[in-house]
């Protein structure tokens, strides 16, 4: 059972602002590491309180939150962007 990976537009929007170097880099590191992996929990941590559901990765200075959808084998980006501006 591997995963696949879909963005939402606010994470495509978050792409489009952050320089192309960066914009490579995690895109990169989502291919080296999330498509196709069979657990994605492995590579981030849980979120707490209001998030829970949601799983944060860190890739450099940036983070990148995500929603796991097991029953449809998936992982869904919702918002990528700094660290001091996404999730500790």
């Amino acid at each position: 059972m591997t995963y696949s990976v879909d963005y939402t537009k606010k994470v495509l929007k978050d792409l489009k602002r952050l320089d192309s170097q960066t914009g490579k880099l995690i895109l990169s590191w989502i291919e080296k590491n999330l498509i196709r992996c069979s657990d994605p929990r492995s590579y981030g941590k849980e979120l707490k309180g209001r998030s829970r559901d949601e799983w944060c990765y860190r890739v450099g200075h940036y983070r990148i939150l995500a929603n796991i959808r097991d029953d449809k084998i998936l992982i869904l980006f919702l918002k990528i962007g700094h660290r001091h501006k996404i999730c500790d």
